[in-house]
């Protein structure tokens, strides 16, 4: 097929895409519950003839499209479903979500959308594409738990992809562009949490306790040097507490004192130091003052670092793209666990503009008032078709 053709293929299916992306806006599945919009998945695949598999509970979907070009390598593309425990706000738009403090605040409704036109596409294109490709329509990510569930059921395996690729959209990148970067794009993100543990009492008789609460602050603040004392100024990090909890009542001093906080960073080594100097620097105020703190390591995922030859693939689709608008993007301090899946593949991920100032579509990502510009979304089938079919021809060099 022409470019010509594949521009107009993409752009003939953008009434389907947006319907497909309106309809998963109105209906969103929050991370751990995605089985509605797994079921809505897996039935738009078997339209197209392909056998879609479940897996993780009725919570995923997996579908492979085998070329009859011959031989070839086989991709993932991976889409993530999850939605956002967050009540809609803003305009009234008939697609507003119809779930109750749930809604698509991240652009997740529009990955699956992008995929589903994939999938379309190269159901049209089988003849004329070599090796295969595997679609990954992926839960949790929002909870950073998904990816590790599907990789252990086999979404990668039997047999193993060579190849992997994603996009997510950005509001904060003009519809039309599409940001493509070597290396690291997104930051590694962990959870943690330290329980800094001293001795309860009469909030009027301090001395007879052993307060946890101004210990606990005292972490807070030097929780920050972690970043502006210990990290080169050449490399980015991020130490945030997001939660403190502690106490019951005005006059009475607590046991505990529990953080919450989030670490970011864009190399596996310095998100792995960070982790450990939280302990340490935890451990040691806390010991300083004759308390303790225990600090536990929670859900997490390392940077997603992109193969220079796969963005290169990528390059090379956009340039190729009427109307795409090749752009670099800085890396951002978001993560995703599709980092698992590049971990275990060379692979892409790449922005897909979806802001549009002159409308209004300027709210940023996990905001009440997210929403894109649908004219994103054919850019994105064009843009993941083009990669796709070059990957998959024998000996593409990419």
């Amino acid at each position: 097929m022409s470019s010509v053709d594949l521009h107009r293929l993409a752009q003939e299916m953008g009434p389907q895409l947006v319907e497909d992306r309106r309809h998963l806006h109105r209906h969103p599945d929050l991370s751990g519950a995605e089985q509605a919009t797994a079921a809505f998945i897996g039935q738009r695949l078997r339209r197209l003839g392909l056998q879609p598999r479940e897996m993780v509970d009725g919570r995923a979907v997996v579908a492979d499209i085998e070329g009859g070009a011959g031989a070839g390598r086989r991709l993932l593309i991976r889409a993530d479903i999850d939605a956002l425990p967050i009540q809609e706000q803003g305009p009234e738009r008939p697609y507003r979500s119809e779930v109750p403090g749930v809604m698509h605040a991240c652009g997740h409704d529009a990955h699956v959308a992008v995929a589903l036109g994939v999938a379309r596409a190269l159901c049209e294109l089988r003849p004329q594409l070599s090796g295969g490709v595997r679609l990954v329509f992926q839960p949790a990510e929002e909870t950073a738990g998904g990816a590790a569930e599907m990789i252990a059921s086999g979404a990668m395996d039997d047999p193993v992809v060579e190849g992997a690729l994603g996009l997510h959209i950005w509001s904060g990148v003009p519809a039309g562009q599409v940001g493509v970067r070597d290396g690291a794009i997104f930051a590694s993100a962990d959870e943690f949490w330290v329980e800094v543990r001293g001795r309860g009492g009469h909030g009027a008789l301090p001395h007879q306790a052993l307060d946890p609460v101004p210990i606990a602050s005292l972490l807070v603040l030097a929780l920050q040097t972690l970043v502006s004392r210990e990290t080169s100024p050449f490399e980015a990090a991020v130490v945030t507490i997001g939660k403190v909890q502690g106490g019951q009542a005005f006059n009475v001093i607590p046991e505990t004192v529990r953080l919450t906080g989030t670490v970011r960073a864009f190399s596996e080594e310095l998100r792995l130091r960070l982790l450990r100097r939280i302990g340490e620097t935890a451990a040691g105020i806390a010991g300083a003052f004759g308390a303790t703190a225990e600090t536990v390591r929670g859900a997490g995922c390392p940077p997603v670092v992109c193969a220079p030859a796969m963005s290169n693939l990528v390059r090379r689709a956009v340039e190729a793209s009427p109307g795409a608008e090749l752009v670099e993007p800085d890396p951002i301090t978001v993560g995703d666990d599709f980092s698992l899946f590049l971990e275990r593949a060379p692979g892409c991920y790449f922005l897909l503009g979806a802001g549009n100032s002159a409308a209004g579509i300027t709210a940023p990502h996990h905001h009440p008032e997210f929403d894109i510009d649908e004219s994103c979304l054919a850019v994105g089938v064009e843009v993941m078709l083009r990669a796709a079919m070059e990957f998959c021809r024998s000996g593409s060099g990419a």
